[in-house]
């Protein structure tokens, strides 16, 4: 016989023997339901009883669908896993492809806008916040998709591309573009992503007084009106004719702002 066809007979006995396993453990399967719901209670507050996580939260409900597509998917049950998926994406906003493997005390908060792939690997007790994106780059094959650990937390807006390794206990700062592996323990902000705390400690960053931190914005603009300053006085010197109507036209611009911002009276914008 030859490899390959061993090698697809062996898949073929394994995919079996794991859905039969699968179809045994009802009360396994009821365990992890009820673990789910505890997930909630423990993370979000605003979580009064236990008839309202069952009614109200979406991410539960997403997460419950997809504990039901992700073994038919693993069975090889051909396009039903999908069109669980997208019935799950029509009443939850919560799009999980029947591939990804997703572990117990799984959390959604909100969950409006959640994208998690194909080949993504989620652990014990993670939580994701709405828009999060566990997704690839569009460059890879195989797998490509994140492995998330034990006990992460993702928060809102943040995309975690490609097929990255995120250590246990890390945490995912709002907005936060990953695209490299985050060690244990971390703390990650910013696009690209990179660590700023890890166990505790301050990574990359100095010992400052955080309520009186730089503003990158205001000091990029600074050097760009500097600049502009800069090519003005350039121009004076070629062409000395026009400084007189730039400086009669810069003060007709001031007198506009200082109308339309009355800081001395106190009016606002």
């Amino acid at each position: 016989m030859r490899r390959s066809s061993l090698a697809a007979t062996a898949q073929a006995v394994g995919a079996g023997a794991w859905c039969a396993a699968r179809t045994s453990r009802p009360r396994r399967f009821l365990a992890r339901m009820r673990r789910d719901v505890e997930a909630v209670k423990e993370r979000d507050p605003a979580a009064t009883s236990t008839f309202e996580i069952l009614t109200s939260y979406s991410g539960l409900h997403a997460l419950w669908l997809h504990r039901v597509a992700h073994p038919l998917y693993r069975c090889r049950v051909p396009v039903v896993p999908r069109w669980i998926s997208q019935i799950n994406r029509f009443l939850t906003g919560i799009e999980i492809h029947p591939g990804a493997t997703i572990g117990e005390g799984f959390f959604i908060d909100h969950g409006s806008g959640v994208v998690i792939g194909e080949t993504t690997e989620i652990g014990d007790n993670v939580t994701l916040y709405q828009g999060v994106t566990l997704g690839g780059t569009g460059k890879e094959h195989g797998k490509r998709h994140p492995t998330i650990g034990d006990n992460v937390v993702v928060g809102s807006g943040a995309n975690v591309l490609g097929s990255v390794r995120i250590g246990d206990s890390a945490k995912i700062g709002s907005g936060t573009v990953v695209i490299h592996d985050v060690p244990a323990n971390a703390t990650v902000v910013g696009n690209p992503g990179h660590p700023v705390l890890v166990n505790g400690q301050r990574v990359g960053i100095p010992d400052i007084d955080y309520t009186h931190m730089p503003d990158p914005m205001a000091e990029a603009i600074k050097c760009l009106v500097d600049r502009i300053i800069a090519l003005e006085q350039e121009l004076d010197e070629i062409n000395p004719e026009r400084k007189d109507k730039r400086r009669a036209r810069l003060t007709r611009n001031q007198e506009v702002l200082e109308e339309l911002l009355r800081y001395s009276e106190g009016g606002g914008i």
